[in-house]
């Protein structure tokens, strides 16, 4: 017989010694990093927010990780660029979807690209419109707890963290549930196509990704447009009939272009998708790290149970600080239209910057005790939604999932435990589990 798999905190986040730490900071790359960074970066980031916080890379690039330097960069739209053309062109080649995607998706663009798509997305997105989600999020959620509760458990990412997002997404741009399937396996290969490297295989599986999503969303646009939906709750309709809200047409609004209007749909169903199914999966798997924070947890909720208005305030303070403490991006970039200084550093016209927002939200000058999980944390003015003009359009909708995703999971299962070591993704920009077994009572 197979003894029953026992957990410890090294399963889910090995740990790092100091001087490991040192020597990987010491010859930090980008584009060579070892596994165990990839395990635990934060040990790593420390060091280099100590010692070398903007710190020249062999390729020419600077990586930032102090909170400050991080806020007064996105402050500063009109020196740096979140346009990727110039960084894209020799990853990708000009002529490759993953190019034509990503330079055309609302995260890699400035205004007036920006300002208009951001603009559309945010008006089906209201608070209540958000408000409106809810009940049916609820039904979501409860559904699938009541499929692990049948199976005696599961998998956390596959079988919930991953699940949620993909439906409420596919709501959001009216994608029939029949379709669904295909989503989370071309997001994954569209998405990870970001990394710093790339084999062959993943740009070929990138590449073939973005043919795929856009050859479904041809039909789909196609067919919004015969049969338009409410623009107040469908993003698609939306995106289709513009500013002036005529699906013919009609002048007297913004409109976009075939190619800005599809590339924009792979945009949401990837980024409303990766970053919520991380967030969840993060939260979980780091209350099975630390059991005392999971305690502290499920006693604030007992303590309000009934009070409906007081256990969203508990739920939204440890939302954000999961998101603080394991962001689920944890890189961003922009490009300095101009010679500028950060953090005290020159940096010339054209410098390439990486953002590391993973660093920043455990910034020392920032917060108090900042390696420490305290799910009680208040004024958190975490950065994994980013900041500035390109701060997440989603941004309440996440934290909305987030909040009903783990306190309903946490209040069915109180006592869930893996059965296995959890899978990482093995990603520097996105942290996140592949696969995380577990069972419950």
């Amino acid at each position: 017989m197979t003894a029953p798999f026992t957990l410890t905190p090294a399963d889910i986040t090995p740990p790092m010694s100091d001087d490991r730490a040192r020597e990987i900071a010491a010859s930090f790359d980008l584009r060579k990093l070892p596994a165990d960074f990839l395990a635990n970066p934060y040990p790593v980031y420390a060091v280099l927010r100590e010692t070398d916080p903007v710190r020249r890379m062999p390729d020419g690039s600077f990586f930032l990780t102090r909170y400050a330097d991080l806020i007064a960069v996105y402050r500063d739209a009109q020196t740096f660029s979140s346009d990727k053309q110039i960084e894209f062109a020799p990853k990708y080649g000009v002529m490759s979807p993953l190019f034509e995607h990503h330079t055309h998706s609302l995260v890699f663009n400035d205004p007036p690209l920006h300002t208009r798509v951001r603009k559309l997305i945010m008006g089906a997105l209201t608070r209540r419109a958000i408000a409106g989600m809810e009940p049916g999020l609820i039904t979501l959620v409860d559904s699938l707890l009541d499929t692990i509760a049948a199976q005696g458990g599961g998998d956390l990412i596959e079988d919930f963290a991953s699940a949620i997002p993909v439906e409420i997404i596919g709501n959001l741009l009216g994608v029939p549930m029949a379709d669904r399937g295909p989503l989370r396996g071309w997001s994954l290969a569209i998405l990870g196509a970001l990394e710093p490297v790339l084999t062959p295989q993943q740009e070929a599986l990138g590449n073939q990704s973005v043919i795929d999503m856009l050859a479904y969303l041809k039909d789909l646009v196609a067919e919004r447009r015969k049969r338009p939906g409410n623009p107040e709750h469908d993003v698609l309709t939306r995106l289709i009939q513009g500013e002036g809200g005529d699906p013919h047409g009609a002048p007297g609004g913004e409109k976009l272009s075939e190619v800005e209007l599809l590339q924009n749909c792979v945009f949401l169903l990837n980024a409303g998708h990766e970053t919520t199914t991380n967030l969840i999966g993060n939260a979980l798997l780091t209350l099975q790290e630390m059991p005392s924070a999971r305690a502290g947890l499920l006693a604030d909720l007992a303590l309000h149970a009934g009070d409906a208005a007081a256990t969203e305030s508990v739920l939204t303070l440890a939302v954000d600080e999961f998101l603080r403490f394991e962001s689920s991006n944890q890189l961003g970039n922009r490009r300095a239209l101009k010679a500028a200084q950060v953090g005290g550093v020159d940096l010339p016209e054209g410098a390439l910057v990486t953002l590391c927002i993973g660093a920043a939200n455990r910034d020392p000058a920032q917060y108090a005790a900042p390696e420490s999980l305290d799910l009680r944390r208040e004024g958190n003015k975490h950065l994994a939604f980013g900041f500035g003009i390109h701060q997440c359009a989603g941004l309440s909708l996440a934290r909305l999932e987030g909040r009903i995703a783990v306190g309903r999971f946490l209040q069915r299962f109180p006592g869930y435990r893996l059965t296995e070591a959890p899978t990482r993704g093995g990603r520097a920009r996105f942290r996140g589990f592949l696969n995380a077994p577990f069972q419950v009572d």
